[in-house]
């Protein structure tokens, strides 16, 4: 049967006082303006107490928290983290005791290695495809290829193989380079390779034996960096797939063997939510914990500066 043209009777609607509703959004936590002249704090202190504004509030508290309470800070770092020109950013947090580890993809120690021996990385790959020159830089094909037999010859791992072979030639512009600094410093840094994935594995030099035996080995330090991030934090800044799964297994075998990872702090830093760094960085490794989550979405070359000042002015008070 056909309804008839009939208006909803109103006469029994219930409203209630505007006071007495719980609200998402209230006046005390909205932005501030800033002074002209003021200072990063009052900036910083000024954002929205609300979504974003306060994730990137979280995030900085738990990394100096982690500091402060010794529970280890790992960064895991794709490549367009150190094509958009943050390194200097992050190094200069590592001498301040705010990075434990480093783990970077494939292409991320190509784009460090290349900006510590020339000042420049990231090839126009539409203009370099075409007539057959892309990724074929002998420098980089051949002397990272070599500094990785080496490492398998040496028992080492990956990253540990590039960063020792770098600092050992101290290249120009060795104080832009996060493998140098982490060498310098005493950081592992590991690496984590998709065979078939960097323009490395391109050249004649490359050796799948010493890529794979040398990554495998990285797996296993990294894994052991993760094991002592109870109360600690794990940033997932660019890396949609690499990172994300051998940071969920790092976690599985670690709860394997009875490795406890309470109070982890997980953060993805990145232009898009993606499924990978969602379940496998921020879900799956916190659930039946007391641990956190965090995902903020930017460009990193914003973020990861406005974090790194947020985490030095908050050290200082």
């Amino acid at each position: 049967m056909p309804f008839p043209y009939e208006e909803f009777d109103l006469s029994g609607v219930r409203t209630y006082p505007l006071a007495s509703r719980q609200s998402k959004a209230r006046s005390e936590d909205f932005a501030r303006p800033v002074e002209r002249g003021g200072s990063f704090r009052t900036f910083f202190d000024s954002l929205p107490a609300m979504l974003g504004g306060q994730d990137v509030r979280r995030v900085v508290q738990a990394i100096v928290e982690a500091r402060t309470r010794d529970g280890g800070i790992v960064w895991g770092l794709g490549a367009h983290v150190i094509k958009t020109g943050v390194s200097p950013v992050l190094i200069d947090l590592m001498k301040r005791g705010y990075v434990s580890a480093l783990a970077m993809n494939g292409a991320g120690i190509i784009h460090d290695f290349e900006v510590a021996l020339s000042g420049a990385t990231s090839e126009d790959v539409d203009e370099s495809l075409g007539p057959g020159r892309f990724g074929m830089a002998e420098e980089t094909g051949a002397l990272l290829n070599e500094a990785i037999c080496k490492g398998a010859e040496a028992g080492q791992g990956l990253g540990q193989a590039v960063a020792a072979f770098l600092a050992g030639r101290n290249p120009p512009h060795a104080g832009h380079s996060l493998a140098v600094a982490a060498h310098r410093l005493g950081i592992p840094v590991t690496v984590h390779v998709a065979i078939g994935t960097d323009i490395i594995h391109m050249h004649p030099a490359a050796s799948g034996a010493a890529i794979g035996e040398t990554s495998l080995r990285d797996f296993r330090y990294f894994t052991s960096c993760v094991a002592r991030l109870k109360g600690g934090v794990y940033l997932n800044c660019g890396s949609a797939v690499i990172l994300p799964e051998v940071f969920l297994k790092a976690v599985a075998l670690a709860r394997n063997t009875g490795v406890s990872l309470e109070g982890l702090t997980t953060v993805n830093i990145d232009f898009l939510r993606m499924y990978r760094p969602q379940t496998n960085v921020l879900t799956r490794p916190i659930a039946g914990t007391n641990g956190v989550g965090i995902s903020l979405i930017g460009h990193h070359e914003i973020l990861i500066p406005l974090i790194a000042a947020a985490v030095i002015e908050a050290s200082e008070t």
